[in-house]
């Protein structure tokens, strides 16, 4: 089967908003019979074989805020 990817954010991280940290990058890649794990670029096709599966992790938001100095369990 023929397969054909167009993602986004696989080069530069999402970023963050009102100081808030940037994401992480996603990332495309083939499991082949044989185990070997192909990465693919963001735009990209391969040919997927009957047994093969298509491994697509999704970029993370970037945050928004600047982190609290505090920690969670700190009384306000």
């Amino acid at each position: 089967m023929d397969c054909t990817i167009l993602s986004g954010h696989r080069r530069v991280r999402p970023f963050g908003l009102a100081g808030g940290d940037a994401g992480q990058v996603g990332e495309n890649a083939v499991r082949r019979k044989d185990g070997h794990i192909e990465k693919l670029e963001g735009c990209d096709a391969t040919v997927i074989d009957a047994g093969e599966a298509i491994i697509i992790q999704p970029p993370t938001a970037g945050g928004y805020g600047k982190p609290e100095v505090n920690s969670p369990t700190d009384e306000r």
